[in-house]
């Protein structure tokens, strides 16, 4: 057996543990403070929107062009007076994104830019998006979030406790913000492909939180007919006993993914690649911490406020 598999192994029969839930108020500190970075990052400099939520033209020339990346963003600037994003297509092409601008100044801009591409303007194709489009997104988007969260806490709520929902939608919310703020710190734009890299890594933060949970409904059956463990001691056992599972599943989770961001995002130039590759890179590391440091030490922060659970404490420690 591999050392990590026997390492596995031994979290799961309790013979070794690391007391997670016994230093929640560290982890809780820790969040607090990654969580107030990700805000005041989405105070201070907000979300690069991308076109598609702005509105704006996307200019595609002819292949073969020898015109570069820098000198297509200097010609778009100037014909458009606003920033452009460029990005040069595997078939030789240059892709030129201008948000922001009035789409009834498209045919003045694309002559203007044609002209300094020394191109025929019926040769540079020219596609228009209206703000109205991006708007109609986003309001989808944050009605599929809401529905979502809403599901979650029901679901969560019949299937485990009331108190499992509550600290799964803490946990959720926490990792969006987390999200978020990664992409105004860095300057990612947002597109509709960051919407759908968000949504997927609720549901993958959401099944790491229920593998946990599923564990701690099982060996908490009876609780209060002992008195060697707490119910704090039982979570951490759970953490513990699925740890490795946890850890195998986001690594290999990651991987592909950071392929995606490191490879062909940095190296290839593929930025298409950048809008969801970092919103699953992050969510997915957000959601595999949250479940282990703030879901779990919660429910138990929780429960430990009943007054069964408090007599039960009482009798544990008096024993010990």
């Amino acid at each position: 057996m591999s050392k990590l598999g026997n390492l596995g192994a031994r979290l799961h029969r309790g013979e070794i543990s690391y007391d997670f839930v016994g230093k929640r108020k560290i982890w809780y500190g820790v969040s607090i403070l990654i969580t107030i970075t990700a805000i005041v990052g989405l105070a201070v400099r907000g979300l690069n929107m991308g076109i598609e939520f702005k509105g704006g033209a996307v200019f595609t020339t002819p292949t073969g062009m020898s015109t570069t990346v820098t000198q297509a963003e200097t010609f778009a600037k100037d014909a458009s007076g606003h920033e452009a994003i460029v990005q040069k297509l595997g078939n030789g092409s240059l892709r030129i994104q201008i948000a922001g601008i009035d789409t009834g100044q498209s045919d003045k801009i694309k002559q203007e830019l044609a002209k300094d591409l020394n191109l025929n303007p019926e040769k540079l194709a020219a596609d228009l998006v209206g703000p109205s489009w991006g708007e109609q997104i986003a309001n989808k988007a944050w009605e599929g979030l809401g529905i979502f969260m809403v599901l979650v806490v029901i679901y969560l709520a019949i299937a485990f406790e009331w108190r499992m929902a509550v600290a799964a939608l803490v946990a959720l919310i926490h990792d969006i913000t987390i999200t978020t703020g990664i992409y105004a710190l860095v300057g990612f734009e947002v597109t509709p492909g960051t919407v759908i890299g968000l949504l997927t890594i609720l549901g993958y933060s959401l099944y790491d939180t229920v593998v946990v949970f599923d564990s701690l409904k099982e060996q908490t059956k009876d609780i209060t007919k002992q008195t060697r463990l707490t119910y704090s001691d039982i979570a951490n056992q759970s953490i513990n006993g699925t740890l490795v599972r946890s850890i195998n599943t986001t690594v290999v989770a990651l991987l592909p993914v950071a392929g995606l961001l490191f490879i062909g995002g940095g190296f290839l130039g593929a930025g298409t690649l950048n809008d969801i590759s970092l919103s699953l890179f992050v969510g997915l590391a957000a959601g595999a911490y949250s479940s282990i440091f703030i879901a779990t030490p919660l429910v138990a922060d929780l429960k430990e406020r009943e007054p069964a659970m408090k007599a039960l404490t009482k009798r544990v420690l008096a024993k010990r």
